[in-house]
This record gives C-alpha cells, sequence and structure tokens, in this order.
C-alpha cells in the first residue's frame, strides 16, 4: 500500500512556516485574542442542544481557543484533555490549569492532562471542542479523521473557525491596489461538512454568521489584526516594509470608514458539530468484527436519533 502523500501547502493557501511564528507571537500575549474568547462564548450556548453529558473531553488549542472555563462550567466532572500546538502554549495551558491551594476545585477534581499535538490521544472521549483554530490548520481532513479515532461512538465534536467571507474588504482593498492576498484562504463551511462526512462522522451541522468589528482608527484596526494572529498566505509579501508603505496602508484603511468615521471589517465565523457514527461491518464472504464494534453497532441500532 503506497503512503499517502503529504498535503501540498500552497493549495491549503497557507504557510507552516509564518503559522508557527504566529503561534510563537501569540503564546507571549497577556491572554487569547478577544475575538476568540467572543465566539467561545457563543460556540457555548450551542451546547445546551446536545443532551449528552461527556465524562472526557478534548480542548484542542485551548490556551488561544479561550474556552476552557466554559467547559469547566458546563462539565465541571468531565476530565479535560488539552491539547496545545507548541511547547509554549502547552506551556502556558500548564500554568492556566494550576489552581491555588485555596480553590477547592484543587481538591475534589482532577487537573487537565495537557498534552501536544503530536502526542497520542486518549480515545474514548465524548467531546471534541476547537474554537478558532481549523483556519490555521494545513490538512482538515487528516485532522477530523484524527478527531474521530479518539471519539466514543456518540461523541460529538463541535468547532468554530474562520470562512471564506473573513476580511472581505482588506482583500478587496488589496486586489485594487495590487498587492498579494492579506489573507490564507478560508474554507467554506459546506466543504468542512464534506470533510466530517468523509472522516466517519455523522449528522454533520454547519451554520455561519458574520461579526462586522469597528475601530476609531486605522491603528488599532491594525493592532487588533496583529492580536489576531498574521497573514500565513504563501504568497503574501515578502520581506520588511517601509514607514512610507505602511503610511499609504494606514490612510488606504481609513478609507473602509463609514459615515461615522470609524474603519470596520467583517469575519464570517463558521460552526459545526457531528456525532461520531457507529462502525459499520463491510460486506464481504467473511466479515470478521471485533466484540466492541459489535457492541457499538448494536448500540448504535437501537439508539434514538436525537442525542
Amino acid at each position: 500500500m503506497s503512503a499517502t502523500p503529504a498535503p501540498d501547502p500552497s493549495a491549503r493557501g497557507l504557510d507552516p512556516v509564518a503559522i508557527a511564528a504566529v503561534l510563537r507571537r501569540l503564546a507571549r500575549a497577556s491572554g487569547p485574542p478577544w475575538l476568540h474568547c467572543e465566539v467561545a462564548r457563543r460556540m457555548a450556548e450551542r451546547l445546551a442542544i446536545v443532551r449528552m453529558k461527556p465524562a472526557q473531553v478534548i480542548d484542542w488549542w485551548s490556551w488561544l481557543g479561550g474556552g476552557a472555563g466554559l467547559l469547566e462550567r458546563a462539565y465541571p466532572d468531565a476530565r479535560r484533555i488539552v491539547v496545545e500546538p507548541t511547547a509554549e502554549l502547552r506551556a502556558r495551558s500548564e500554568a492556566a490549569s494550576t489552581r491555588p491551594w485555596w480553590s477547592a476545585r484543587r481538591w475534589t477534581a482532577a487537573a487537565p492532562l495537557v498534552l501536544r499535538d503530536t502526542d497520542p490521544l486518549p480515545e474514548g472521549s465524548q467531546l471534541v471542542w476547537a474554537n478558532m483554530m481549523l483556519h490555521a490548520v494545513v490538512d482538515p481532513p487528516a485532522l477530523f479523521a484524527r478527531w474521530q479515532r479518539a471519539l466514543a461512538v456518540d461523541g460529538f465534536v463541535m468547532f468554530s473557525c474562520l470562512g471564506p467571507g473573513t476580511l472581505r474588504e482588506l482583500r478587496s482593498l488589496y486586489q485594487g491596489l495590487g498587492w498579494p492576498a492579506p489573507t490564507p484562504n478560508f474554507i467554506d463551511m459546506h466543504d468542512l461538512g464534506d470533510m466530517l462526512v468523509h472522516a466517519g462522522f455523522a449528522d454533520p451541522v454547519m451554520d455561519q454568521e458574520v461579526i462586522t468589528l469597528q475601530w476609531p482608527n486605522a491603528q488599532a484596526l491594525l493592532d487588533e489584526l496583529r492580536a489576531l494572529g498574521g497573514n500565513a498566505a504563501p504568497l503574501r509579501m515578502s520581506g520588511c516594509r517601509t514607514p512610507r508603505w505602511r503610511q499609504r496602508l494606514l490612510h488606504q484603511l481609513e478609507s473602509l470608514a463609514g459615515a461615522d468615521g470609524r474603519p470596520s471589517l467583517s469575519f464570517e465565523v463558521a460552526y459545526g458539530h457531528a456525532f461520531r457514527a457507529a462502525p459499520r461491518a463491510k460486506v464481504a464472504e467473511v466479515t470478521n468484527v471485533q466484540l466492541d464494534d459489535m457492541r457499538a453497532m448494536v448500540r448504535g441500532k437501537n439508539a434514538k436519533p436525537v442525542r
């Protein structure tokens, strides 16, 4: 059997080296980006539609996702597994997970298990939570397949990420000036749903909303964009920009202002959730099924359609 070829970063529209640099910079910030925390809050409201109470939760790219406290409040008795993409972010999550001696949770609840995303994952989780990180992944289908393997049957994944409508005003501005793309490619939510099904998930539900942010001036806009991440497009401008170029950029960004004089940008946020389906035995003259898989198939056949 031939090995699966590595994904082409240029086809995805992401530069892994640039992503790594952004993660190192954001790991030094005082906290996760404001927008990530706001999307985490909105995504946590959607947990109410799922009746399952997970006993084990995987919080993917937890520190930058800003949803740790929300998950603890939603599932106070669940074992939480934190997964981080870099050593620096793992250290931030470990420090954030350390409870003071006077905290009741220090003595009543186990501290989260903090892992790198290259470490083996414990199996049998009921929830994979991934907030505002999928747009920074070169190979989403491979990640979906990994999440599917980590989940128990009828466990579910819930995620959010930036969609194609993100920063459309900025992309139009750059295009009009003849400058390279200011953003990488973002995946359409319908394509994400297809990837989920291909990875073995069932009943995927995708939706999106557009969040419009405003700033008092162009400099505040640039500062916010830097706090959110950075441009990881492979064909972005190379080298250092001059002060003259920066002043031109600020002037152009002021053209994004409305009647109130405040420049604004749109962020399309895609939300998705899906359940891990029970395994299905392939039809053959002789079919061997593991006992655990047989039990899972029986449970899936008898399960109610509403979870």
